[in-house]
């Protein structure tokens, strides 16, 4: 690959064009920020120079910085490699630089590259051009006086909104708020800068340094208002997330109370502060974490080709079957749905249409797009679509032998290279296909509900699946807008194998006399959507008993049998479904615990008996965190040990994407390894001693701790934690 460089050329009428070139977005690497400083100082010395114009190569403008230089901070602890630029360097250069600068900015600018943008003069954007600052999604702030220009150029308001959102806006918004100065097209870019910037030289057009504007900020009253509502409304949106969003306002108010200057200043200084902090390294390793995911060994590295994949039959249009249908369909693939009647058929494609129809009132799909992706699905009872279908995704309940018939059908039905997938969450692929012979055409295809909307799309291989057939699942998956992660095949296969244990604990320890809703309480102070109870309210009883005997079976050394989801179900209830669970729930809010629910969590305690001394145990809520979260580490430790995974951040971006783990804590094995082996594993030993088996140690665990070793790393390695 070319390397990043900065190059200037001038023209016959005096003008500097300096262009940045780091494919494939041009990301603010350490020799570009060299290179623009070179070229700037250079650019403001030439006597043959009257004016510049900033761009960017390969259609834009520029990504950002380069995000693998905080990696590399996370990875040493050299803060230093994050250079200074906002105090000294490239953009103060610019805004300062006598001579006036234009940026000509069309694809992206977004961070780093938006800041360069309006340390210009002025702004020349290209039609679509994406303009954002998107950083607090990786734990930090903009760090090249963003916090300070933004206000200046397009007011408080919208600027607090588009940095807490980190949404980017197009150059048709941009134009409106005052950020872009002039839209053309991508042909009259250049020469249209070019001449602005000597307009500006001329004074025929105004030399505007945005970080001394003042006119959009408004009074300080009006501004310490807007910041407030803004505080209010961040704790609101984001109860659980950590303190950079209010750093970031607390930047912001310096520039407005201190003025600019002053607002740069504590930007640089609170930005390094937060590049360290454990969210900024959460948030980092699950952008490359997410990234690692397409790399497949013997899959994505041995010159295969991706078929395409034009038609797909689902079978079965319940929630899963419908959500799938949904997500195929407005990715422009024909779906073929199959029901056993036509009164299921119909209530399928009822649902098809209500999850379409969702995402255009939520403003997620235009009405003609809905319209396209609805003309793309066809109902059918029986098998006689399925004879030109690339690919069959089975959809149905959770009976082996219900399955085993339908891919005995599909390879009968289907024509030979028609990949043949299940849903399944948890059964075993090799005992779904037993029965066909073409088992190299079987592949896993495990969904999160709601299917059309979750990020992840788990994909299960056999020993037997072949490459072709793995590497064309993961091409329809980032086609149909998922993260696709292949993993091995056993019982509950990644996400849910990892995480059987995160309910078993939460009943643990209300049989050990911990209240339910507290117990709920601390896992989303944690950082999870909901806690466990409210989670099984919400999917019902029914599959919490479906689930806990599959895992039960498989995995009987430490499964915990508690009694109280069939005492709840004795008793009349099934969670949100009939309005009667661990909660109360009433039409328009929010849930409410139902205090009638006691006597039968007492009656669960009575029966499990494993109160110590017949008492309730006295826990700090960073034991209830842990009891529950470190024996879902030790499962992942037998994930990574089995190599059901390619790599532990695999692991990581699943539980992100699939469980709702905090992002913001990088995954579960992330975490753990912030936590440290050793003291996971020592709290273990002491429980199991204590409780019993469920607790117990893995011996990947035992093995990691007693060499302090990070979790993920590699067999081969032997790195200290960080």
């Amino acid at each position: 690959m070319a390397k990043p460089h900065v190059t200037l050329e001038v023209g016959n009428d005096g003008v500097a064009v300096i262009s940045m070139s780091n494919p494939p977005v041009n990301a603010l690497a350490l020799p570009i920020i060299t290179g623009l400083k070179e070229k700037f100082d250079e650019a403001a010395r030439r006597n043959d120079v009257q004016a510049i114009v900033l761009t960017g190569k390969h259609g834009k403008f520029s990504g950002g910085f380069d995000i693998s230089v905080m990696q590399k901070v996370h990875q040493t602890g050299d803060v230093s490699l994050v250079p200074d630029v906002s105090v000294d360097l490239v953009v103060n250069t610019i805004e300062d630089c006598k001579k006036p600068v234009v940026a000509a900015v069309e694809g992206l600018a977004l961070g780093g590259g938006l800041e360069l943008a309006m340390g210009c003069h002025a702004r020349v954007v290209a039609p679509k051009t994406q303009l954002g600052l998107p950083e607090l999604t990786l734990g930090i702030i903009p760090g090249f006086g963003g916090t300070q220009r933004l206000p200046r150029l397009i007011g408080l308001s919208k600027a607090i909104e588009m940095m807490l959102s980190s949404k980017p806006i197009t150059s048709e918004e941009g134009m409106k708020l005052g950020l872009v100065d002039v839209i053309v097209s991508s042909q009259e870019l250049l020469k249209v800068s070019r001449q602005w910037a000597l307009d500006i030289k001329a004074r025929h057009k105004p030399w505007m340094r945005s970080l001394y504007r003042t006119d959009k900020i408004g009074s300080l009253s009006e501004a310490r208002k807007l910041l407030k509502a803004a505080r209010q409304q961040a704790k609101k949106t984001a109860p659980n997330l950590p303190q950079h969003h209010q750093a970031c306002l607390d930047v912001i108010e310096e520039g407005v109370v201190h003025g600019g200057y002053n607002g740069v200043l504590k930007e640089a200084k609170v930005f390094k502060e937060l590049v360290i902090s454990d969210t900024s390294k959460g948030l980092i390793h699950v952008f490359f974490a997410q990234r690692a995911t397409s790399k497949v060994p013997n899959v994505t590295d041995v010159g295969l080709k991706s078929r395409q994949i034009k038609k797909v039959a689902v079978i079965g249009g319940g929630l899963m079957g419908s959500g799938i249908a949904t997500a195929l369909i407005m990715s422009n693939i024909y779906v073929v749905l199959k029901e056993i009647n036509s009164e299921y058929l119909l209530k399928g494609i009822k649902m098809i249409e209500a999850n379409v129809r969702g995402l255009v009132t939520r403003g997620k799909l235009l009405q003609d797009k809905a319209d396209k992706a609805l003309s793309m699905l066809k109902g059918v009872l029986d098998y006689s679509e399925f004879r030109d279908v690339d690919m069959v995704i089975e959809a149905v309940i959770e009976s082996i032998p219900l399955k085993q018939k339908i891919f005995i059908e599909i390879e009968k039905a289907c024509p030979p290279h028609c990949i043949l997938a299940t849903n399944t969450s948890t059964i075993d692929l090799n005992i779904i296909a037993e029965k066909t012979s073409a088992q190299d055409r079987v592949i896993g295809a495990h969904f999160f509900s709601p299917a059309h909307i979750m990020p992840l799309l788990e994909i299960v291989r056999t020993d037997k699946t072949s490459a072709q057939v793995i590497l064309d699942l993961m091409t329809v998956g980032k086609s149909i807008k998922k993260v696709p992660v292949v993993v091995g095949n056993c019982t509950g296969f990644a996400v849910n194998r990892t995480f059987f244990p995160y309910t078993q604990g939460a009943h643990i320890l209300v049989n050990l006399g911990v209240d339910v809703f507290r117990i709920d309480r601390v896992i989303s102070n944690f950082g999870l959507p909901m806690g466990p109870f409210l989670l099984q309210d919400l999917a019902g009883y029914g599959v919490a008993v479906a689930v806990g005997k599959e895992f039960a079976n498989a995995f009987p050394d430490r499964t915990f049998l508690s009694p109280l989801v069939e005492l709840l179900i004795k008793s009349g209830r099934n969670g949100k479904n009939n309005g009667k669970g661990y909660y109360i729930y009433e039409k328009g809010s929010k849930p409410k615990p139902d205090p009638s629910v006691i006597p039968i969590i007492e009656e669960s305690r009575r029966l499990t008996n494993i109160m110590p001394n017949g008492k309730s145990i006295s826990v700090t809520d960073q034991e209830i965190v842990n009891m529950i979260l470190f024996p879902v580490v030790n499962e992942a430790c037998r994930v990574l040990d089995e190599g059901v995974v390619v790599r532990a951040s695999d692991l990581d971006i699943a539980s992100v994407l699939g469980m709702s783990f905090p992002a913001y804590r990088g995954g579960i094995v992330f975490w753990a390894d912030m936590v440290g082996s050793e003291h996971i594993y020592t709290s273990l030993k002491k429980w199991s001693q204590l409780y019993g088996d469920f607790f117990k140690p893995s011996r990947y665990l035992e093995e990691r701790a007693s060499k302090g070793m990070l979790l993920s790393a590699p067999a081969s390695a032997s790195r200290s934690r960080m």
